[in-house]
């Protein structure tokens, strides 16, 4: 029966015992891959017995730990290819072995000695070489298990190591074996990542110019492969026998021919006739010189053998023609060596060491006045004169032009002339199509290329860049040529696009604007100085989040592990609110990993700078950098548009950002870590990077608790892990420090899950009520923190004691939602100006109605005396009123410059003098929470901090206890308390303001304005995209150094717009 099933199936249905490898599985589809033109000849079994012995002979060098079954060697692969036949059985008289199946049993020569992740000879590398495809050794498993890796056979860490997947290899394309070097990188990396830059080259199926069966490496071509069929006529040579080198010097890795002179014994004499026919032959068909190139026979003197040796090209043995020389200090015709070197690589024909083009140079002016100056006698019958060897040409040429009718040559000019044959006038060149072009001069080109070929190498490109500077130069046209010369080397006169983005950016140009503007300077000027938009969309691309690769160690929960991760939905995967009710807000924001990436590969200059000025080597970097992150979040009140569609969501917006305030390292040996950068400008809108931007109102919780959610819980994976990232060319670790300080006390509520800035709990520091802090204005101390909110939380919504309601809210303290955010307990100084000149403006009215007489004033009055005060700040200061306080009008108004302005309105002189006290401590006290750095910058206040604050709230209790008495305002009962604590601990307030992000809100209508689109999702897209590139360093830096091309372009913008643009206050002073 199984004889039967046999003869059904049929012989070929079944696999040979001969295609099944060790270490692979596949051999169904690679019986099919070998299934060629010979094989379906093939005879059966049954007919023809294959001869053992009638195998191909094939060099194959046996790797150490691969073994194969049952003694079968790679030709028996061969052997199955030609269908059961031998070499003899098969060529027979006038028959020849199928090209094909050669070419392809050379090919899987080479790939079995090649690395398959590297690419080397495994010869070349010292040590074992070990399986792709096969298990783990116990070496191996032991140094990986080490460093926490399980991984039990190499595809999987191959797949980790290099990322490259080795299951699915085929014998016939790529090679089954890896290096030793491989290895060791694979063990460093402890099975999970490289820290080499091993470039894993992409191996493609055999095919005609396969660069292995080619190769364009020198050392690959050796006498016996396929020679490349870019050499004219090289089908026609004598071939050598692959076997044969006798005649041949082993220099390295490749065999030189011997040089002439040097000779054999007499056995092989033969050969070496045969090799310089060979080799004269083969030079012959590569440079092409001997029309142009004067032979050593025409030399009129008798002159020794080693002088004239010296003045002949070793390539072509003709003498010398644009000489130069090697770096080894042998001599070659320009021509000649070019095209050797792009035929055989680079290296020197009489040495075999390597010679670039690059690497050559022209002989020194004695040995070329001594060339040109060698005496030729003249070919021509019948002249017999003797000529220098730099006038030989022009000599030859005169000869020519003397033997010429001058009727034939005046045929010839005639005949070079295009004909007009009628109908039409004929069109000039550059008013043709592209295709009329080519078909006009088609015969020049061929000329053109020809030449290349012949002369330069075939560097038409080059031919033709010349041709064209030429005729310019000739029609005086110096200017253009220059411009187009710059152009050629990559130094031309147009902006890189990179400025061009940055102007753009800096300037909020819209998309029409800048064309507009690029279109108008374009026609205007001659020259393409500004670059179009596609430049500027490919430049923006390597500035934006997603463009870096890089990896956490270890990864991120609950985040994708991808690196080109551009804009995403905040809302994406959540459909509807707690209450089920739809989502009815749009929100578009960075991952918050690719945007931290981003913002660091935009540093690494400063990085690389502060790591040298500090004297820091990259081996005593091992322990990684600490980088501290500023985070804000606030809201920018109403946005509103009139243009845009798309669902209806309130036009109140809110921004979340952060600003990388520095990096630190640790070095071996040091107890303490070293700061290599520090952001220069903390509050400035260029270093508070923008990371989501929403339509919703900072009021509702649910909202803001959704769409933050994310971004939480990618901060907090990211305190567990490290990110390796490439920087200055290595890779190196950074972890990460957040500190949520850029909040005002709306939002830090919000985030918290604290009663609104109107509770009876004051403060979001400490648990003191409003009536606690107005009795004791100074001694308090931080005692929240978010982890007891939580707790809290959990007590106000559980109630395990079953208290009333104002005793529960007296236990939580004012926690009545749960906290979804940490913040950093300090104060934001930004907003404390704020809060407190909104009280003095209070004082300043209460003063001028004199308060203090009187009981529960009406509100006309209080009316009359927020006019008489507004008046006199504008006649005086020119303070304008405002509906709502900000930080510049608080600036001005908190000043010994206004108070005198209000005193003057104050009735009696001993409320005067109080007010001006009041103010001059509040001044000395201001300092110390706006410095960056109090310790350096206001060390006196920050000593007197303390006794100030106690004169100050003394003041208040008494000269004004009609205003304090049982209460104070928030931020007034922060700055007596609160402050000293948070500088010895912080070290600073100011540098943790928010002040970045509120001065951003403007920019947020700026570039929506620039970028105003139907829908507003894309609008979001555009404003975060934008206001992303407005902070990066490296197009700041392009706009420092090309300020007068910002210049020029004041002229193409709309003067009305460009007054609006010069009210804000931007780091640049040109904008």
């Amino acid at each position: 029966m199984a004889e039967e099933s046999q003869e059904t199936d049929g012989p070929r249905s079944s696999m040979p015992a001969e295609l099944h490898h060790p270490h692979s599985e596949y051999s169904q589809w690679k019986f099919k891959l070998f299934r060629v033109k010979s094989m379906e000849k093939a005879p059966l079994p049954s007919e023809t017995q294959p001869e053992k012995g009638a195998l191909l002979e094939i060099s194959h060098h046996a790797a150490p730990n691969i073994e194969l079954d049952n003694a079968v060697s790679p030709g028996s692969v061969m052997k199955l290819c030609l269908g059961g036949k031998s070499k003899e059985n098969v060529e027979g008289p006038g028959w020849r072995v199928d090209m094909k199946l050669q070419e392809m049993d050379t090919h899987m020569n080479q790939l079995r000695c090649l690395c398959r992740l590297c690419g080397m000879t495994l010869r070349k590398v010292k040590g074992p070489v070990h399986d792709v495809n096969g298990d783990l050794d116990e070496i191996s498993r032991a140094a990986l298990r080490k460093m926490g890796c399980k991984f039990t056979s190499w595809p999987e860490v191959i797949l980790k190591v290099f990322k490259v997947d080795v299951t699915e290899d085929i014998e016939s394309v790529q090679p089954l074996l890896f290096c030793h070097r491989c290895w060791v990188v694979a063990i460093r990396g402890g099975g999970v990542c490289s820290f080499s830059r091993t470039k894993v080259p992409e191996w493609k199926p055999h095919s005609s110019p396969c660069h292995l069966c080619s190769p364009r490496k020198p050392s690959f071509q050796r006498t016996g492969r396929k020679r490349r069929k870019a050499i004219p006529k090289a089908q026609s040579l004598a071939k050598r026998t692959r076997w044969d080198y006798s005649d041949s010097i082993a220099v390295g890795e490749r065999r030189a021919l011997r040089p002439f002179g040097d000779h054999h014994h007499a056995p092989v004499l033969r050969a070496c006739r045969k090799t310089s026919i060979q080799r004269e032959q083969w030079v012959r068909n590569i440079t092409h010189c001997q029309k142009d190139h004067v032979n050593t026979k025409l030399i009129s003197e008798k002159l020794p053998v080693d002088f004239l040796f010296s003045f002949t090209c070793l390539v072509c043995d003709h003498l010398l023609s644009d000489p130069v020389q090697s770096p080894c200090g042998h001599l070659f015709c320009r021509s000649c060596i070019l095209k050797y070197n792009h035929v055989l690589g680079p290296h020197c024909p009489a040495c075999n060491l390597s010679c670039a083009p690059d690497d050559l140079s022209p002989p020194t002016k004695t040995f070329l006045s001594a060339l040109h100056s060698l005496p030729l006698l003249c070919p021509r019958s019948g002249c017999g004169k003797q000529v220098r060897l730099d006038s030989f040409k022009a000599h030859c040429l005169g000869h020519e032009l003397d033997g010429r009718d001058p009727k034939q040559q005046s045929s010839e000019i005639d005949n070079s002339l295009q004909a007009n044959k009628g109908g039409r006038p004929r069109q000039h060149l550059l008013s043709l199509t592209r295709r009329a072009q080519k078909h006009r001069l088609r015969e020049m080109k061929n000329q053109v290329r020809a030449f290349a070929d012949k002369e330069e190498g075939g560097d038409l490109k080059s031919v033709c860049q010349a041709l064209f500077l030429l005729a310019l130069r000739s029609a005086n046209e110096h200017r253009q040529a220059d411009e187009l010369e710059a152009m050629m080397q990559g130094r031309g006169f147009g902006l890189h696009p990179a400025v061009c983005l940055a102007i753009r950016v800096n300037t909020f140009l819209s998309c029409s604007q800048y064309h507009k503007m690029y279109r108008t300077v374009k026609a205007t000027s001659g020259r393409q100085i500004f670059q179009p938009l596609h430049s500027l969309r490919a430049a923006e691309k390597e500035l934006l989040p997603g463009f870096h690769e890089f990896e956490w160690q270890p990864a991120l929960k609950n985040v994708s592990t991808s690196c080109s991760v551009g804009i995403i939905n905040g809302v994406s995967g959540w459909a509807s609110s707690v209450d089920d009710f739809p989502a009815d807000t749009i929100t578009r924001r960075f991952r918050y990993d690719v945007a931290l990436v981003s913002a660091l590969k935009d540093l690494e200059e400063d990085i690389m700078e502060g790591l040298s000025e500090s004297g820091m080597e990259d081996s005593a970097c091992t322990s990684g950098f600490s980088v501290m992150i500023k985070e804000s979040c606030d809201g920018m009140g109403d946005v509103s548009e009139k243009h845009g569609g798309g669902p209806a969501v309130p036009e109140k917006a809110v921004r979340f950002s952060f600003t990388i305030m520095s990096i630190s390292v640790l070095a071996d040996e040091e107890e303490k870590e070293v700061t290599i950068f520090t952001e220069p400008k903390p509050n400035s809108e260029l270093s508070c990077k923008p990371l989501c931007l929403m339509f919703v109102d900072e009021s509702d919780h649910e909202t803001l608790t959704a769409v933050l959610g994310p971004i939480v819980a990618e901060r907090n994976a990211m305190k567990e892990s490290r990110l390796i990232v490439s920087m200055g060319g290595l890779p190196r670790s950074f972890r990460f420090h957040f500190r949520g300080t850029g909040y005002d006390e709306k939002m830090v509520r919000e985030m918290e899950g604290l009663e609104a800035s109107g509770s009876t709990y004051v403060c979001t520091l400490c648990d003191s009520t409003r009536a606690e802090a107005s009795q004791n204005m100074v001694l308090h101390s931080v005692t929240r923190s978010h982890e007891e909110n939580l707790d809290r939380y959990e007590i106000w919504r559980t109630n395990p004691f079953s208290e009333s309601v104002d005793e529960l809210r007296d236990r939580v303290k004012g926690v009545s939602a749960k906290p979804f955010m940490e913040t950093h307990l300090t104060l934001d100084a930004l907003h404390c100006d704020i809060g407190n000149a909104t009280e003095f403006y209070k004082i300043f009215q209460d003063e001028i109605g004199e308060v203090y007489k009187k009981v529960n004033p009406s509100r006309e009055e209080r009316r009359s005396w927020r006019a008489a005060l507004d008046k006199q700040l504008r006649k005086k200061l020119k303070l304008r009123p405002v509906m709502r306080m900000n930080g510049n009008y608080a600036r001005r108004l908190m000043t010994q410059e206004a108070v005198e302005v209000v005193c003057e309105l104050v009735p009696s002189e001993e409320r005067r003098e109080a007010l001006r006290e009041l103010i001059r401590i509040y001044l000395q006290m201001k300092p110390v929470w706006r410095a960056s750095c109090p310790a350096k910058e206001c060390p006196d206040q920050l000593c007197r901090y303390s006794f100030n604050s106690q004169r100050f709230a003394d003041i208040l209790s008494s000269t004004f206890k009609y205003r304090y008495d049982g209460k104070i305002t928030n931020y007034l009962h922060k700055t007596l308390a609160h402050v000293p604590e948070i500088i010895e601990r912080d070290g600073s307030i100011g540098a943790w303001a928010s002040e970045g992000n509120e001065s951003a809100n403007k920019l947020f209508r700026r570039f929506r304005k620039m970028n105003a689109r139907q829908s507003k999702a894309f609008e979001l897209e555009d404003v975060l995209k934008h206001h992303w590139l407005y902070t990066s360093k490296l197009l700041q830096k392009f706009m420092q150094a090309h300020k007068d091309s910002a210049k020029a372009l004041q002229a193409t913008i709309d003067p009305v717009q460009s007054q609006d643009y010069e009210e804000m206050s931007l780091e640049i002073d040109d904008f």
